[in-house]
């Protein structure tokens, strides 16, 4: 696919410029694309013009003890070699540390000589844009995507969500609601390795815990409201719809689906 066929194939969906736009993909459900990740990120730029913000999820989930990519990691080491698999892991640095299984165009953004990205050790985000500090700033490391994440920063400001090539079981929209939808949503404890200038060491913390597994169910109820534009891009099949309109649907299917917690 030739980039000037992209970028209409993007603008006839309904990207426009001076959007903010958080957008999940995968390069290789599109076809070929003339210049790979960098055409479409540059595609995806060119519609939204100099006012537009690009938003991506540049999650290292690796960073952990209990994700699953690291227990594949792990699976069949002894209890020595866990440990010093550990021992070796590198701490979070936003400048540098490659994404986890996001995707080629994440990681091109996340390159960007001009991307800022957040700090959170697990589920950062990459922004490129007039508001794209205003948007990665200030990601608490108890806040995984909630309030204190660029999910809410993307939620006020009316943010536009694009999944490329991928279901709703990719959209992190839809983790904001997990906050949201009741006033004690279940919590766990989350550990990855820092360095916040003393050294590279393990944290932990406490957080909402998360669960994606009811997300195409979800996605699958919104977009039967009429609130999602579909297309194709290449040989994609495209989805454009409001952050917050997601976020509140999310949140009342919820609230009318998922258990209540006792106590």
């Amino acid at each position: 696919m030739r980039f000037a066929h992209l970028t209409n194939a993007l603008e006839a969906l309904g990207l426009r410029s001076g959007q903010v736009v958080l957008v999940h993909s995968s390069l290789s459900s599109l076809g070929h694309i003339d210049g790979g990740a960098g055409a479409v990120v540059s595609a995806l730029r060119g519609a939204l013009g100099p006012d537009g913000t690009l938003v991506v999820p540049t999650g290292t989930s690796a960073n952990s003890d209990t994700s699953p990519l690291h227990r594949a990691a792990i699976a069949g080491m002894s209890a020595e070699q866990v440990a010093a698999y550990r021992a070796r892991m590198p701490a979070y640095d936003p400048a540098t540390t490659p994404t986890d299984a996001m995707g080629r165009i994440p990681e091109h953004v996340r390159t960007l000589a001009k991307a800022q990205r957040s700090a959170h050790p697990q589920t950062s985000f990459a922004a490129v844009g007039p508001l794209a500090a205003k948007i990665v700033d200030g990601h608490a490391r108890d806040c995984l995507l909630g309030e204190r994440s660029p999910l809410a920063k993307l939620y006020d400001v009316g943010a536009t969500v694009l999944l490329l090539g991928v279901g709703y079981d990719k959209c992190t929209a839809f983790h904001l609601a997990e906050y949201r939808y009741t006033k004690r949503p279940p919590r766990r404890t989350y550990r990855a390795v820092v360095d916040d200038g003393a050294g590279r060491t393990w944290c932990a913390f406490e957080d909402v815990a998360l669960d994606d597994s009811d997300f195409a169910v979800v996605g699958a109820s919104f977009e039967r409201t009429g609130a999602v534009r579909v297309g194709r891009v290449g040989r994609a099949r495209a989805r454009l719809f409001s952050l917050p309109d997601a976020v509140d649907h999310a949140a009342r299917w919820f609230a009318a689906h998922r258990p209540a917690r006792s106590g």
